[in-house]
């Protein structure tokens, strides 16, 4: 099952908007926010493989391995939490 690409833009604007709007912080705060949220998703969805880096929808769920056509990657990695 190929899983279908995450719009980390999307992620962004809804952060924002959410602490704008229901917090009242501001602008620059909210940004932060949502700047740190976002890379904490981006590094759980990349592959910790050092050859391969690559997101998780580059990879086979059920196989595990990597579309990428010249990538070794054979199993995504995750991050240890």
């Amino acid at each position: 099952m190929i899983e279908k690409g995450f719009d980390f833009g999307r992620l962004y604007r809804k952060i924002v908007r959410y602490y704008i709007t229901k917090h009242h912080y501001t602008k620059e705060k909210a940004n932060m926010i949502a700047q740190s949220v976002v890379r904490k998703e981006m590094r759980l969805r990349t592959c910790q493989n050092s050859d391969c880096s690559h997101l998780l929808y580059d990879h086979l769920r059920n196989y595990q391995s990597c579309l990428v056509g010249d990538c070794k990657c054979q199993r995504f990695q995750r991050v240890e939490v």
